[in-house]
């Protein structure tokens, strides 16, 4: 029985488009069935992308949202991060001016799980949260964001399940040939040495049918060459002063270059023989190289080791305007290089034993693989603190956040600036010989599943099915953390060894005069790394560094998951009714390899380190939906769901050390990792009404609310260490234990609405114009005890809202999108490339596209050619970080600019 009685135009939309995923059938899909019907469906591009999206919504038993591709190869945006954010309730987290990853009501990437083609994916991210970046939205066909699970959904989380899909080309069937190319070029230009502003993207896709439309085939390509440039103001902090009030503590502002290039490949291959078995075969791979050039200076103020702040104008308890007497600098000239490969293989079989029993077995593999590699060379007007030129530098306060400096000293000079540790930062070869520095952290992630299940269908039954099954995944993840410290080759153990950068290492000065600074010194300090000019020292051999050794982990995931669900299509007071009920029982055995250490003697020591835990959950969940007027739904939802902890906080590491003169009074402290922890778990409640008005158009409102039974902290303790290592009588025996537990927890909150609209049903005259607007409210409280305060979410912004105004008739093609998000707390990269949350501002981004499809223009020469021109962060938005609660108190002001492209779509 169908709630709803879908146009012609739906149903077949519904049955062109991918099935909606491994783990969740669309019920419109067995309605359609005449070909001469669908044959007359002409809609295309924008308007056929929304109507997709919405039969999907319309169709499901769990309440969703949904991005379908207006062409082959062709998705409403350029990156899958971008599309997701234009959903109701989903948020996007801009990294380096893209999106990167997203928050789901109000729940960050850790409690978010990513599947492609209803199969979870490993990822190239310290934890689980998926960089969505890495896939190519040239090769996907549709995402599905599912906000409530039900008992067949394997990946489920408490925030939501993204689930990617590729195209099935049984089902497109006819045979297809698609290529794109565009030209991209950011509008603040070149702005470092050897960098550039343009780039290029280009795809390749290719469908058809064999044997009779048996076997049917997908291939595609896609490749990125993107530029980005960033102007990057960052503070290093705001302490107080004598008088209480907060002072720019110093100062790291740099100009950033990046360029990101991306190869996607895709592959799919279906066969169905007869009625009885059909199989799939699909294959992604991506390889993601992202090169960053970051030159700029850094600049002690009121952390300074010689010299003091002195302040000239203060507002509201801000230093907004002083001097920093006898300052001197660090001149960076720094690279980073990112390499990442992910791939996922997954081979489908449906078996239809007859009219009532079927069987599915899927089996699964997704790798990824990271390595960074950041080289910090350090040059200024001496090595040591307190050694070399120095100046009164000025600064003030900007309305953005940033800070205006006024330099006396001309920081591009050659002959002033001398390569050397300028500021004394180290001493891993005798003194001032830190003169560089590099990490180089690399993450392998390896996912295998399998999933057998069957399906029984009873004739004329108030329940329609009973669905039942196992799936098994195996999940291991390890994190290697090396870094490095570079002393030049000449270095002769004295406390002011310097070097003059040699000449064929010179480049273009850099200009930092967005912030003031002029130009600084500027070289190649890659090639100068790769001719052998520094000497490499092992960091976790190094004092001060002895947490390196307890850096690396391993972590080892077993789940078992049996699942039972029934589907239900009845009559309840002549209303008609469907939905599911259905419970898990998840079965998880989780390990991780690991390292202790201590230090004996003043020498670090380490030692293997096991642990291990078990755990069963239940999660019940149901999901109903109630047709209370013609095309109208009301759907209610109630689940248990489940998110595993952070593998970086479930390691088993141990680490000790010792701080001779520590400003807390605490000698010895020591930290850990969990292995022990457990999922975060939740009740969750939703209610949503959905009214479809239109082929493309509808109204929704959903309320939800999430009990969250638990939540994990950071909890320190104070033990006595003279068990634990040898002490010296002096010392003072008491010291700090930290170490991830879980907590008490909470709950969120929130109410989401969303509408989509095609004028063209209102007035002729307004044929081709339409809108689709989202907004939501989210709320939470999450405290460690019921007395302490409450703990703010990561990824959590309290208001959304999402317009897209567009205009597609006769091939022509225009449309401005934005996407605002409130102030949330967002995990960004800190020292050493280790990451932490910082409150990020407000942001509203704005994109906009204008086009033509030549198969309009009545020109049979350009049948299937479309041209598009599009402008990202047309406002030129700029990502912002604040600290202590005080948006005046800017940590990051990120200015990239606007990315423009041009390209070409042809289709055959």
């Amino acid at each position: 029985m169908l709630l709803f009685k879908p146009s012609l135009l739906t149903l077949a939309l519904a049955a062109a488009g991918a099935s909606i995923s491994a783990y969740a059938a669309d019920d419109v899909t067995n309605t359609a069935t005449a070909d001469e019907n669908i044959e007359v469906i002409q809609v295309t591009g924008i308007r056929r992308s929304l109507q997709e999206a919405q039969a999907v919504k319309m169709s499901s038993s769990s309440v969703v949202e949904a991005i379908s591709a207006e062409d082959i190869g062709k998705l409403p945006d350029v990156s899958i991060a971008e599309s997701l954010a234009r959903l109701p309730g989903v948020s996007a987290q801009r990294l380096d001016g893209r999106a990167n990853v997203i928050s789901i009501r109000g729940m960050g990437p850790d409690f978010t799980t990513a599947t492609l083609n209803g199969r979870e994916q490993a990822s190239v991210n310290d934890n689980r949260g998926v960089e969505f970046d890495q896939y190519p939205s040239e090769l996907l066909n549709r995402v599905v964001v599912y906000k409530t699970p039900d008992a067949s959904v394997m990946a489920q989380a408490i925030g939501g399940t993204v689930d990617m899909q590729t195209i099935s080309p049984l089902t497109h069937g006819e045979q297809t040939f698609a290529v794109g190319i565009r030209g991209e070029m950011n509008d603040l230009g070149a702005l470092n040495s050897g960098s550039s502003d343009t780039g290029y993207r280009g795809s390749i896709s290719y469908i058809d049918q064999f044997a009779d439309d048996t076997i049917g085939l997908a291939i595609g390509y896609a490749r990125m060459m993107s530029p980005n440039q960033e102007e990057r103001w960052n503070a290093w902090g705001y302490p107080e002063t004598a008088a209480g009030d907060s002072v720019l503590g110093g100062a790291k502002p740099y100009v950033r270059s990046s360029e990101l290039e991306r190869d996607g490949v895709l592959a799919v291959v279906e066969f169905a023989p007869n009625d009885f078995y059909q199989t799939k075969l699909d294959l992604y791979y991506s390889k993601f190289t992202d090169t960053q050039r970051l030159r700029g200076i850094e600049i002690p103020a009121a952390w300074a080791g010689t010299g003091s702040t002195e302040a000239t104008k203060i507002e509201n308890g801000l230093v907004t305007e002083g001097v920093i007497r006898d300052a001197e600098v660090v001149v960076r000239n720094d690279l980073s290089t990112r390499d990442a490969e992910s791939i996922s293989v997954g081979w489908n079989n449906q078996f239809q034993i007859n009219d009532n029993w079927s069987v599915e077995a899927d089996i699964g593999l997704s790798k990824a693989e990271r390595t960074d590699f950041s080289l910090e060379s350090y040059s200024g007007t001496g090595s040591g603190s307190g050694v070399g030129a120095v100046e009164d530098l000025r600064f003030a306060y900007n309305s953005d956040g940033t800070y205006t400096f006024s330099p006396e000293l001309d920081y591009s000079d050659p002959n002033l600036i001398k390569l050397g540790d300028p500021l004394g930062w180290g001493k891993p070869l005798g003194p001032n010989s830190q003169h560089g520095f590099i990490n180089k952290p690399e993450i392998e992630d390896e996912l295998k599943s399998f999933r057998l299940a069957a399906e029984y269908i009873f004739d004329d039954s108030a329940i329609r099915s009973v669905e039942f099954g196992v799936n098994y995944s195996e999940r291991e993840k390890t994190k290697l953390d090396k870094g490095y410290f570079l002393t030049l080759k000449g270095y002769d153990d004295t406390d002011n060894y310097v070097m003059s950068v040699p000449e064929q290492y010179l480049l273009r000065p850099t200009s930092l005069a967005f912030f003031g600074m002029g130009d600084v010194l500027s070289y190649d300090s890659l090639a100068f790394y790769n001719d052998g000019n520094y000497i490499e020292t092992d960091a976790k051999d190094t004092p001060g560094q002895e947490h390196r050794a307890v850096d690396s982990w391993d972590v080892s995931e077993e789940v078992t998951t049996a699942f039972v669900m029934a589907t239900i299509d009845t009559d309840v007071y002549d209303v008609p009714f469907t939905g599911n009920f259905g419970i898990q029982a998840v079965m998880t055995d989780q390990s991780s390899n690991g390292t202790a250490s201590t230090l004996e003697g003043g020498e670090l020591v380490t030692n293997a380190n096991y642990d291990s835990a078990s755990y069963t959950e239940w999660l019940p969940s149901m999901n109903l939906g109630f047709a209370v007027a013609d095309s109208q739904m009301l759907r209610v939802s109630a689940a248990r769901t489940l998110t595993r902890s952070r593998m970086d906080q479930m390691n088993s590491n141990i680490g000790y050390n010792y701080e001779d003169n520590p400003k807390d009074g605490v000698n010895w402290k020591g930290n850990a990792g969990n292995t022990q922890l457990r999922p975060w778990l939740a009740r969750q409640y939703d209610i949503s009404y959905e009214n479809y008005f239109s082929d493309q158009g509808y109204f929704a409102l959903a309320v939800f609310y999430k009990d969250l039974e638990n939540y994990t902290y950071r909890q320190t303790s104070f033990i006595d260490f003279t068990d634990i290592v040898p002490q010296n009588p002096t010392d003072n025996p008491i010291g700090s234990f930290a170490q991830w537990q879980n907590g008490q927890g909470g709950y969120v909150q929130g109410i989401e609405a969303s509408f989509s609209m095609d004028f063209g049903m209102w007035a002729d005259a307004l044929e081709g114009f339409g809108t689709v607007l989202s907004g939501s409210y989210n709320d939470s409280e999450v405290k460690e005890t019921p007395d302490s305060e409450p703990t703010t979410l990561p990824g959590l912004s309290e208001k959304t809202f999402n317009a897209t105004v567009y205009y597609e008739n006769s091939g022509f093609e225009a449309r401005v999108s934005s996407r605002y998000r409130s102030d949330f707390l967002g995990e960004v990269t800190a020292v050493s490339l280790t990451r932490t949350n910082v409150n990020v501002k407000a942001e509203t981004v704005v994109d906009a596209q204008v086009g033509y499809d030549f198969s309009e223009s009545g020109i049979d020469a350009l049948y299937g050619l479309s041209v598009l021109f599009q402008v990202n962060n047309l406002t030129n938005e700029p990502f912002s970080s604040y600290v202590n609660g005080d948006q005046r108190q800017v940590r990051d002001y990120q200015n990239y600019g606007r990315n423009f492209m041009l390209g070409a779509n042809y289709k055959f």
